[in-house]
């Protein structure tokens, strides 16, 4: 039927002139120029343009007249210089073609529903359903080349430094870590259940006590969360931990690794270690969120000392009150910004809380919907230099974490809205995160992490239960462009703490002991201090290859509903299987 290639498809270059090859893959495109035939034969290494010349050979040019798109072929011909005119810089083959003497149809191919050679604006669904077909574009293999490139770079790196790659169950124990699992139902056990893990966090941990000081895995994780546009119930993370440790540790061990990734997965060039830290507390009051992305710059100012002797009521009573005026400034966009846009943000400043937002636009002339009565304070901050030519200043008069969560959701908007996507990278730690956050849904006490993390012991014995949503935790999340990508802690590793932890979230020792007996009965035999992280793989090559979705460098993703349009997953099951199972369905329609 074929025969063995002895090139692939993006190989060949003048230095082959001359030589007899055989190319197999598919074909790419057909130009049927009248008595020659230009084709360009594809695989994943790249194309080559191939000639069926009629003054050459008729028979086979005669043959050449069936193949379209999407067939796979095996070709063989000679190698030979494109005239000048006809060189394409643009491949890595655009400086040759193949005259064939031979070809042989491996596999005909109906027209495909979708683009192969050229992108296209169609739905996810229908992507989806030809995944085979949309993974031949070019764009698509390169996704997942330099996926590859991660795992092999992140392999090769934390075995280089003495990490041993250990696999960790996919059935495993129900346990409450935030999202809801995704249950197997045992057929040996019936009315019993399987987890699929959230993630390798207990089984990570016992491995510390098992004395296999520094562990790695490529771990797939899932959650059977609502889906959100840029959620998969299943995913990747790359996941590790070490004995012995502070959280120092880790940050160089990471450091190291995305230095690794990023320079030898994508070329990128130098990346400057160690990156930025801040603690959580200082984002928010910078960025007024946990995962800024600095490249935009727009950090916020406090102004209320400016607006200590105003005249203007409502601002002057509400600092009596205690309240703080506190903004940013969006360069260049004075004369660009309308009064619709600025009543669209005002809109939402009200949606997300707000009294109300000021803006001051420093263009050809001052807009703002306070200058008729703060004239003076506005020319005050132009004279400080806060406000320059071009800028607009947004600011907001509240509660300082009220405002500053606003303040943040309002930035992260114009960011989208209003400028081009920067290039480089803005990499950051971020730490000291609150251990304990109040579910308004539940009416109660969470972990803001999880309840595993080592809390910040002066904070633990000096708030304890009484006060437990000012106890700060010795986690630390990792945010490049605006997006959390890892994130860690040091964990606990004394029973007694880990006990306290548990009775601050409401948990009974029954309950407790029920859920996590098997992590504290481990404890009593001797753990040592450690900790670690995990860094999301699907949004790291994402940001490597300037995806702005996760599902296109994921090789068979669902849906935003959580669907494979594709192979029609979820699906229901025949009656012998639910039999086997001891299930009987509630409501069958």
């Amino acid at each position: 039927m074929f025969q063995k290639r002895t090139h692939t498809c993006g190989q060949i270059n003048k230095n082959d002139v001359d030589k007899f090859v055989i190319l197999n893959g598919w074909i790419d495109r057909v130009r049927d120029l009248g008595g020659v035939i230009f084709v360009l034969i594809r695989d994943r290494y790249g194309k080559t343009q191939v000639v069926f010349d009629s003054n050459e050979n008729k028979e086979l040019y005669q043959k050449a007249l069936k193949i379209k798109n999407e067939y796979v072929v095996s070709i063989e011909g000679k190698v030979r210089l494109r005239p000048e005119k006809d060189i394409n810089p643009n491949m890595s083959t655009g400086e040759i073609e193949v005259l064939a003497r031979d070809l042989k149809i491996i596999s005909e191919s109906e027209t495909p529903p979708i683009y192969v050679n050229k992108e296209e604006d169609i739905s996810d669904n229908l992507r989806l359903k030809y995944r085979y077909l949309d993974l031949r574009k070019e764009r698509m293999q390169r996704n997942l080349i330099v996926r590859h490139h991660v795992m092999k770079a992140t392999r090769d790196y934390l075995s280089s430094q003495g990490f041993l790659e250990i696999e960790t169950p996919y059935l495993t124990k129900s346990t409450p870590e935030g999202a809801r699992d995704f249950l197997v139902p045992s057929r040996l056990k019936p009315g019993n259940f399987y987890a699929l893990p959230q993630s390798p966090q207990l089984f990570k941990q016992l491995l510390m006590v098992s004395g296999f000081d520094k562990y790695f895995q490529i771990a797939r994780c899932f959650r059977d969360e609502d889906f959100r546009a840029d959620r998969q119930p299943e995913f990747t993370q790359i996941d590790l931990e070490a004995s012995f440790v502070e959280k120092e540790d880790i940050f160089e061990i990471t450091e190291n690794l995305i230095k690794d990734v990023f320079e030898k997965s994508i070329d990128y060039g130098k990346l400057d270690i160690p990156f930025k830290k801040y603690t959580y507390e200082e984002v928010m009051e910078k960025y007024g969120s946990d995962k800024p992305d600095l490249r935009y710059e727009m950090e916020f100012i406090d102004l209320t000392e400016y607006f200590q002797k105003t005249e203007v009521n409502f601002i002057k009573e509400a600092i009596e009150s205690g309240n703080i005026l506190k903004g940013f400034i969006v360069p260049e966009k004075a004369n660009v910004f309308s009064r619709k846009k600025f009543d669209e943000l005002t809109k939402t400043a009200k949606e997300l809380g707000s009294n109300g937002l000021i803006y001051i636009a420093n263009g050809e002339e001052i807009r703002s919907n306070i200058k008729k009565v703060a004239g003076k304070e506005i020319n005050i901050l132009k004279e400080h230099g806060i406000i320059k030519k071009g800028d607009v200043l947004f600011l907001l008069l509240g509660e300082r974490n009220k405002i500053n969560k606003i303040l943040g959701q309002l930035r992260v908007k114009l960011i989208k809205e209003e400028h081009e996507i920067k290039e480089g990278v803005s990499i950051l730690w971020v730490t000291d995160f609150p251990m304990f956050s109040w579910d308004e849904e539940e009416q109660k006490v969470v972990a803001e992490h999880h309840p595993f993390t080592m809390p910040n012991i002066e904070d633990l014995e000096k708030y304890g239960e009484i006060d437990p949503l000012k106890i700060r935790s010795e986690s630390y999340d990792l945010v490049i462009n605006g997006f959390e990508m890892a994130s860690g802690s040091i964990r606990i590793h004394k029973k007694e703490i880990q006990e306290k932890i548990f009775k601050i979230l409401g948990f009974s020792s029954e309950e407790a002991n029920d859920k996590f007996g098997f992590l504290l009965e481990a404890f009593k035999y001797g753990a040592p201090p450690h900790g670690g992280i995990a860094i999301g793989m699907d949004r790291l090559v994402s940001i490597l290859v300037g995806e702005e979705s996760i599902k296109e460098v994921i090789a068979f993703p669902k849906t935003a509903s959580g669907t494979d349009p594709m192979t029609g997953a979820p699906s229901s099951v025949d009656e012998k299987q639910l039999e086997e199972l001891k299930l009987l369905l509630k409501n069958k329609q």
